[in-house]
């Protein structure tokens, strides 16, 4: 039996739904046919909802393929913004903190910047306390880094394309070719140690927090004088603690006990 809809239904909406729901792990990319015959519509319309979710950054496509753009996880981001990801990161951040003494926070990328979606402030420094929702160019912190480089090539390139490297301090990095290089790094040694670039004297390190498939979901650091240590006991003390941290809060948001 159809179920019934209410006056306010707009079956565009729903037939744009079931061309997006079409895309699972075991078919990343499919033919207009293809998805056409799993979302049930003509290849027609199917063709027309396709192209305009193109045109919004939604679906990529070559000659024969479609397939989702990273911009699709916008939606879960706000979902595990706003839910699960904060309040499962909370107590192993504030765990992070008090073996430290040192400000740790989450931050997911939205645009060209980074929001703040969980901080721990540091007992040794509280006036450093950074809110809940505070927004950051991306290329001038550690996160917003780390956030970058785990973005699909292709999405990073066009998201490069489009930021206004705008200095913050004398050691923000302005230029693409040096913050791509820099990416590079980022993605191939999994952390990044960011100095004096938000902020002249403050030091951030940064690790990637990572869904089940492998994408980056959110970015977890630490905030410290840039003074306070060096780079090397950084490297050693600190890296290693936060890569256990982003460990544990992923393995709680795998947990199926979680909600």
């Amino acid at each position: 039996m159809t179920e019934e809809r209410g006056e306010h239904f707009i079956r565009a909406v729903e037939r744009a739904m079931s061309v997006l729901r079409a895309f699972t792990p075991e078919h990343p990319e499919l033919t207009l046919t293809e998805i056409a015959n799993s979302a049930g519509l003509d290849r027609a319309g199917a063709r027309r909802l396709l192209l305009t979710l193109v045109d919004l950054g939604y679906v990529r496509h070559d000659e024969r393929h479609f397939a989702l753009t990273s911009r699709v996880l916008e939606f879960g981001y706000a979902y595990l913004s706003n839910r699960s990801l904060p309040r499962t990161a909370e107590p192993h951040l504030r765990r992070l903190t008090d073996e430290l003494q040192e400000m740790s926070s989450m931050a997911l990328l939205e645009g060209h910047e980074i929001r703040y979606i969980a901080q721990i402030a540091s007992p040794r420094w509280l006036s450093a306390e950074i809110p809940v929702g505070t927004r950051f160019p991306a290329h001038a912190t550690s996160m917003g880094k780390v956030l970058l480089a785990g973005l699909p090539p292709e999405v990073l390139e066009a998201r490069l394309g489009g930021m206004h490297l705008k200095p913050v301090t004398a050691r923000t990095v302005t230029k693409r070719e040096n913050l791509r290089t820099e990416l590079a790094s980022i993605r191939g040694q999994g952390y990044v140690i960011c100095d004096d670039e938000l902020e002249t004297g403050l030091r951030g390190v940064a690790v990637p927090l990572r869904g089940p498939e492998g994408d980056v979901l959110a970015a977890v650091n630490v905030s410290l004088h840039s003074n306070s240590s060096s780079e090397e006991e950084v490297r050693n003390g600190i890296v290693p603690r936060l890569r256990t941290t982003a460990d544990r809060i992923e393995a709680d948001m795998r947990s199926p006990t979680r909600a």
